[in-house]
């Protein structure tokens, strides 16, 4: 069973350790080592600690294990009131493929940044596109390429 919570600094460092392995197991196959490592050096405990402080962040636990096994925030798009943006959604590589993304993207979904938003972004890595595309997020201004960022930029209008 797999229960959500709000983050709280306390889960900073294992919080950081999940997405670390993400990307180091599951990411690497669409980018490479350096560009791994270089988004990695970016997402450290200070990181989470502050993405927790602007944004509406919540880890997902493993109940029988108390483990984080996912992690997703949302927060408004540029301090925007009508637009919101999701951030840092990662599963653990060993719940892939079990639900745990679609229940991180439930529960954002429900939360006050979706509920008032008109549009919604996302940046999507090239890994998660398809699961993106299946929640119904569609190519922002239809670009269907990576930006500087190796990153495609989607969005839910509502």
């Amino acid at each position: 069973m797999i229960k959500s919570r709000r983050f709280t600094a306390a889960d900073a460092k294992e919080v950081s350790e999940l997405v670390r392995r993400t990307l180091r197991e599951t990411n690497i196959k669409d980018y490479s080592e350096e560009y791994i490592e270089n988004d990695i050096a970016k997402m450290d405990e200070k990181f989470f600690i502050e993405r927790g402080k602007s944004t509406n962040c919540y880890v997902f636990l493993d109940e029988s294990t108390e483990s984080i096994i996912g992690v997703g925030s949302i927060g408004a798009y540029w301090g925007s009131e009508t637009e919101s943006s999701l951030f840092t959604i990662f599963v653990s590589p060993d719940y892939q493929g079990k639900g745990v993304g679609k229940q991180i993207m439930e529960k954002l979904e429900s939360d006050e940044y979706f509920l008032k938003a008109d549009r919604i972004e996302i940046p999507a890595s090239i890994t998660a596109l398809s699961f993106y595309q299946k929640m119904g997020y569609d190519f922002k201004n239809g670009v269907d390429q990576v930006d500087e960022e190796g990153l495609y930029r989607l969005e839910k209008c509502r």
